[in-house]
């Protein structure tokens, strides 16, 4: 995926404000052995390019008058309420070099698996993106999860996921095999026992119960 950035020469708090009431967007690309490039992009062009999912997890082609460079889309800030991107962080990438990169999960056949058809399971998306480590020519755009084969309360982890050749999953501090998704079946409500009707129950309900005592007669 290939998009345009320009270089830019002014920088700070000022200058970055001036850019975005213009219509552009401040970003910078660090990494290599380049020192950190300042840049600024369309804005709207940025905007919908942010919201296609290959321009998160793919290494893209930046061309900068001319010159075109491989990053990734480190880090983007959005104002806080406006419809605004705010400032975009790219990092360069080396086809020599292993990287670090997300990966969106794509799950499939959950509604013809025997959990959902036949045991009405619930299904829990745990994780939605992988975190793995390969070469820059290996970057899946997204990994496939079929859910066909899954079953009432199972599980499925990363393990059960074949990762493309060359990619390798990334676990973060005792979790080496998380759980992707798992199928809950659904709760049986225990029927209510029928409550005792009539007075003569009730009484029955309260044993040692005594009748209340009748009002002594008046002595003339």
């Amino acid at each position: 995926m290939k998009f345009v950035a320009f270089e830019r020469a002014k920088q700070g708090t000022g200058a970055s404000r001036r850019l975005r009431i213009s219509g552009k967007t401040p970003g910078i690309v660090y990494g290599g052995d380049s020192q950190p490039q300042l840049i600024e992009l369309d804005h709207n062009a940025l905007w919908h390019a942010l919201k296609k999912e290959a321009f998160h997890s793919s290494v893209l082609e930046m061309d900068v008058a001319g010159s075109v460079s491989k990053v990734l889309l480190r880090d983007v800030q959005y104002h806080p309420f406006k419809q605004l991107v705010q400032h975009v962080d790219f990092q360069r990438v080396d086809a020599r070099t292993r990287l670090h990169a997300k990966v969106p999960l794509h799950f499939k056949g959950e509604e013809e698996s025997e959990a959902v058809k036949l045991n009405h399971n619930l299904v829990n998306h745990v994780m939605t993106e992988l975190e793995v480590n390969c070469l820059p020519a290996d970057l899946p755009e997204f990994l496939e999860v079929d859910l066909s084969g899954l079953t009432s309360n199972a599980t499925i982890t990363v393990k059960d996921i074949k990762l493309p050749k060359g990619v390798k999953f990334v676990p973060h501090g005792n979790k080496v095999n998380p759980v992707v998704v798992s199928a809950v079946a659904p709760r049986v409500e225990e029927e209510a026992a029928p409550a005792a009707e009539g007075a003569a129950a009730a009484a029955e309900a309260a044993p040692g119960a005594k009748p209340a005592a009748k009002p002594a007669a008046k002595k003339k």
